[in-house]
């Protein structure tokens, strides 16, 4: 059937190779075919024109489209075959196949074919038709047009081929995939002296000259610098087509992705994924700017051993990072950070959730709940605003998914997108939802649908000033301390039954990132915390925005602000000797072996860094055991947390 109008026959027969720049202009990946620059067959030189004309139509400048003779003698040897085995086609039919005719080799399509081939001649001089032909015939090698073959197999312009050159080329037109010179040499020099051989019987080459012809050689292939497919240029690619519309030749669209965090986001994932647990399991992380540009994508271990983007396609429970739209529904229901909620066991209906470490604090402000990621707390606020106060909030920060009006969403029982869910923290970031993830950097001038498409609306500021509170102590103090910064960060831990889905999603002055790590197979994965993701997200954060990490502890120093909850509840921690001496603000002052010392406030919140050990005082004399008792301190002093 016919496929296209006759305006066709001027474009090029194959969709035209795309080169996604970074933000920079660098070229980054490229994906398509190599489509050369039209040629005008009336400048090139007359052996380049004749050996296409010797081996493809002999008859090109006397016919009117058809030739008589070739078909007949296509006919009888395809009646003597039993079927269709020879075509008989003049260049021009060749073209008005390729541009308009689908690839069935029936009788219908011929005569299709023929009619159309009597429109180009009608409308087209000879050389109009033979320039579109030799610019759009494919000659193997994902390459399109004389020019573009010229180049890619001998390095060099049409008009500068040898007659050997020109005569592999037009040999290649009959089979280019089989008979391509990069993969089938001894073919295709076969194949380029048939093609001489042809030229003298049609003299249109001495004898003399055919004799001087030598093998063509091709040059070496370089390796494309260029990768055909990335994480990122995957997920881009069919928008950069989008904007394309019908395009002609190569052409050069330009990302958001950022080439240093590109390359951080690559180096933290590798080094993040080595250890006990680890060895299986994938990794994906996202990173974006405020208003939704993507700057760095990794979409798994390793994409030439899966291209499948776990970013963007993959969709996970997303655990306790879902709470984010629980207590922004209580936020917008009057409830604030400093508010009381009971962390203790709680039965919904036939739902009896549980926290993940079986510890239960009693009552304790939403902030300590957010902290500490309760799930009870979550369950009773979900049973507070309503499941569709939730929804309603996850789908105001842009979460599109299957959501259930159930209470045990709290808990992050339903799936998103690593993409999808970075982009709802980058709300909070921004303060306008919802923020779109962009992969394309904006053209100068925005359609008006683009910019209504894109509206956002500003949150509510009581709201968001909550909402980045509740972030921020989880960061400073929670479950999410392993993300902790020299700067304010803001985030989230989240972590699903059995280590199936670990994340972590933050941001930090203008950088949003998650992070998701599982297996494929959606097996359990017990030796995985939410600490993985959480450090491999403070590494990135610390290059990309480029602050300087503090010195881990030493080993033998205790690390205090990770026992927080633990001793401002007087949960026992084995014997270890800290002391808690309360301040008359109602916090507390944390005391350590070494030295250590910790400020935190009266829900057990830190209020300051922890000081490293002072240097060993001078030794003193050991002092006299008779001396103990009357020197001990009074019963009611200082005394071991419990």
């Amino acid at each position: 059937m016919v496929t296209a109008p006759l305006s066709k026959s001027l474009q090029p027969p194959a969709p035209p190779s795309i080169t996604l720049l970074s933000e920079e202009g660098t070229p980054i990946a490229r994906r398509g075919a190599t489509i050369g620059d039209p040629v005008d067959a009336a400048k090139l030189p007359p052996n380049v024109v004749n050996a296409f004309l010797a081996i493809e139509d002999r008859r090109f400048r006397s016919h009117w489209g058809i030739d008589p003779v070739g078909i007949a003698r296509a006919l009888w040897s395809n009646f003597w075959a039993g079927g269709v085995r020879q075509g008989g086609s003049t260049i021009t039919q060749q073209l008005a196949k390729n541009a308009f005719l689908d690839s069935d080799r029936t009788m219908a399509r011929k005569f299709r074919e023929v009619l159309i081939a009597f429109w180009l001649e009608a409308w087209l001089s000879k050389d109009e038709i033979l320039s579109r032909y030799l610019s759009n015939v494919y000659f193997g090698d994902n390459v399109y047009g004389l020019s573009a073959a010229s180049e890619h197999y001998f390095g060099r312009k049409p008009k500068d081929l040898s007659i050997g050159q020109a005569a592999m080329l037009a040999g290649l037109v009959k089979a280019p995939s089989r008979l391509a010179p990069t993969r089938n040499l001894s073919g295709a020099r076969a194949r380029q002296k048939l093609v001489v051989a042809a030229m003298v019987e049609a003299e249109m080459l001495s004898e003399a000259e055919a004799a001087r012809v030598r093998p063509a050689s091709v040059i070496p292939q370089k390796a494309d610098p260029l990768p055909n497919g990335t994480y990122f240029a995957d997920w881009v690619l069919p928008q950069a087509r989008d904007r394309a519309g019908e395009i002609g030749n190569e052409m050069t669209v330009k990302t958001t992705l950022e080439m240093r965090l590109q390359r951080i986001a690559e180096q933290v994932a590798r080094s993040g994924m080595r250890g006990p647990g680890l060895e299986h399991a994938q990794i994906a992380i996202v990173a974006m700017r405020p208003d939704g540009r993507v700057v760095a994508m990794v979409g798994g271990r390793d994409y030439k051993d899966s291209s499948f983007n776990r970013a963007t396609q993959a969709r996970r429970q997303a655990g306790s990072t879902f709470k984010l739209f629980v207590y922004l529904a209580a936020m917008r229901a009057g409830m604030t950070p400093d508010d009381m909620i009971d962390d203790k066991p709680v039965t919904v209906g036939e739902w009896e959730p549980k926290n993940n470490d079986g510890r239960y604090l009693g009552p304790i402000t939403l902030r300590r709940a957010f902290q500490k990621s309760s799930n009870v707390a979550a369950a009773r606020l979900i049973f507070k605003t309503g499941p569709a106060a939730v929804i309603r909030a996850a789908r105001d920060l842009g979460i599109s998914g299957p959501i259930p009006e159930e209470a045990t969403i709290a808990l992050g029982t339903s799936q998103v997108s690593l993409l999808e869910l970075t982009s709802a923290y980058a709300a909070i970031a921004r303060g306008e939802a919802p923020v779109r993830p962009i992969g394309l950097a904006e053209p100068e001038q925005r359609s008006w649908f683009a910019a209504l498409r894109r509206e956002r609306r500003p949150l509510g500021a009581t709201e968001l000033k909550e909402m980045r509170d509740l972030l921020a102590s989880a960061v400073r103090g929670g479950t999410a301390y392993e993300a902790r910064l020299p700067i304010t960060a803001y985030g989230k831990t989240g972590t699903t039954q059995a280590g199936r889905d670990v994340w972590f999603i933050g941001y930090a002055q203008d950088l949003i990132a998650g992070i998701w790590i599982g297996n494929d197979d959606n097996t359990p994965n017990y030796s995985i915390t939410s600490h993985v993701p959480s450090r491999i997200w403070r590494d990135f954060m610390a290059q990309a925005l480029g602050v300087a990490l503090p010195e881990p502890p030493a080993e033998e120093e205790l690390d205090l602000a990770n026992m927080i909850g633990d001793l401002a509840n007087g949960v026992d921690l084995g014997g270890v000797d800290v002391q808690l001496t309360p301040g008359a603000d109602g916090g507390a002052e944390l005391r350590g072996p070494n030295g250590t010392s910790l400020r935190i406030d009266r829900e057990g919140i830190e209020l300051n860094v922890p000081n490293r050990a002072p240097p060993a005082p001078p030794a003193l004399p050991r002092p006299d055991d008779r001396d103990r008792r009357r020197d001990a301190p009074p019963a009611e002093g200082n005394q071991p947390a419990q």
